[in-house]
């Protein structure tokens, strides 16, 4: 992983976002890191960054992850019956 200055980053963005490709570059601003540029490969990296990013979904997923710690959830065959509206 690179970390860079932004002043650094401001005057030579184009090559970091090259070297994003190998791995992520952290910015620093007074010695801090305060961003990170990733490469994004396809339309599925984009979703998976959005999603992790967004707290309407965070929030979700947690709230789904407890029902199943206090359910056990349903098993793999019922889940395929009610994909398939046979439940």
């Amino acid at each position: 992983m690179k970390i860079a200055p932004l002043a650094e980053v401001k005057d030579r963005f184009s090559a970091y976002i090259d070297e994003s490709r190998e791995s992520p570059v952290v910015v620093t601003r007074n010695g801090r890191p305060v961003a990170m540029i990733i490469a994004i490969d396809d339309e599925d990296d984009l979703d998976s960054l959005l999603l992790a990013h967004n707290p309407r979904f965070v929030q979700l997923l947690e709230a789904a992850r407890q029902r199943v710690r206090v359910t056990g959830g349903v098993s793999l065959a019922e889940m395929r019956r009610r994909v398939e509206g046979k439940a």
